[in-house]
């Protein structure tokens, strides 16, 4: 099972089950998250939504052995169209939804993060979009996202640089909600979690829409990044950023 869901009264936790590779995604996983979300989002008993990660990470994003499988189409058709169906419907849940991040939040698990309206951290967990330190680019709306949340300026820095950061820097900026220690994260996630529930959940899903819908425009990047993504994968220097971080050296890019 690559996904559990569990709920307890108002509350549905979400959890991505692959612990032992930090949660990387593959294509089974996003459409297994993609079917809990969605009768998740069907359930009236449900208030607030928490997604997490098994194990020592929230998610270290696209596997990308598999990612770099495909070719120009297939990337364009299928893994970055995935993705994109996903976090969009995350983030459209009628339900508040709240991140719980410990360990690595990177690539498409920073996007995961982006698409719910509040993160919870570690104070020490590491946060980043780094795709493009290995020949590719964000894929999945984490563009746009990161922009909203910490400005445009700061978000093309840790997007053209792969700069990552930690939680307790990124609170700063707004990226994370809460940032705190880790024996605390459970307790500060539960206290976010419970005001949530006491709201009254129709004013609540109201007003969430009412605000998405005033910023959706600048979420409007479905089809440019799938035409990048698409066009990254034919090239030489994806090949070798996955090579070498495979490796574990600094990787050789060409510019083609």
């Amino acid at each position: 099972m690559s996904i559990s869901v569990k709920q307890v009264g108002p509350v549905a936790t979400v959890t991505l089950q692959r612990p032992e590779k930090r949660n990387a995604l593959t294509l089974v996983m996003l459409r297994d998250l993609g079917s809990a979300l969605e009768s998740i989002a069907e359930d009236d008993s449900i208030r607030v939504v928490v997604l997490e990660g098994a194990g020592k990470s929230f998610c270290v994003g696209a596997d990308v052995t598999e990612f770099v499988g495909h070719d120009a189409n297939s990337a364009r058709r299928v893994w970055i169209a995935v993705g994109h169906r996903v976090t969009a419907q995350l983030a459209a849940m009628p339900q508040p939804t709240v991140a719980r991040i410990q360990g690595h939040a990177i690539g498409g698990g920073l996007e995961l993060a982006l698409a719910c309206d509040f993160r919870v951290a570690e104070e020490d967990a590491v946060l980043g979009l780094p795709e493009v330190g290995i020949g590719t680019l964000p894929g999945w709306g984490g563009t746009a996202r990161l922009a909203a949340a910490v400005g445009p300026v700061r978000a093309k820095e840790m997007v053209l640089l792969s700069q990552t950061v930690s939680a307790s820097d990124a609170h700063q900026t707004g990226l994370i909600t809460v940032a705190t220690g880790a024996d605390d994260l459970d307790e500060a996630l539960e206290r976010l979690v419970e005001r949530l529930a006491d709201q009254p959940a129709v004013a609540v899903q109201l007003a969430k829409k009412v605000m998405s819908a005033a910023t959706a425009a600048s979420y409007q990047l479905e089809t440019f990044e799938a035409l990048a993504g698409a066009l990254s994968v034919s090239t030489e220097d994806l090949h070798e950023g996955v090579a070498a971080f495979r490796d574990k050296r600094t990787p050789k890019f060409k510019g083609r």
